[in-house]
């Protein structure tokens, strides 16, 4: 996957802190700050590489990672860390 922008880490990040858990779009949106015009394209791109799973629960969509896409957010998230360490 190529380096995500900045709201795409900032959804992988919220995704990542409880990544067994089903998250709706709206709670997400709040948590991260996304606009739902900027969250639900991300959720949809995300979706069709496979980092994310979705599916109906009471008339609305849930998220939440994949395997692959737990190992993603993780590698993602190491990032920055490795960029300040060498600082």
């Amino acid at each position: 996957m190529r380096r995500s922008s900045p709201q795409a880490r900032q959804l992988l990040e919220a995704l990542f802190a409880d990544a067994s858990r089903w998250r709706h779009g709206y709670d997400l949106s709040r948590e991260t700050g996304l606009a739902s015009g900027t969250l639900y394209p991300i959720l949809a791109r995300l979706e069709e590489r496979g980092v994310l799973e979705a599916r109906w629960e009471q008339r609305r969509h849930v998220y939440r990672l994949t395997g692959d896409g737990i190992r993603v957010a993780r590698a993602e998230l190491a990032e920055p860390r490795r960029l300040q360490e060498a600082w």
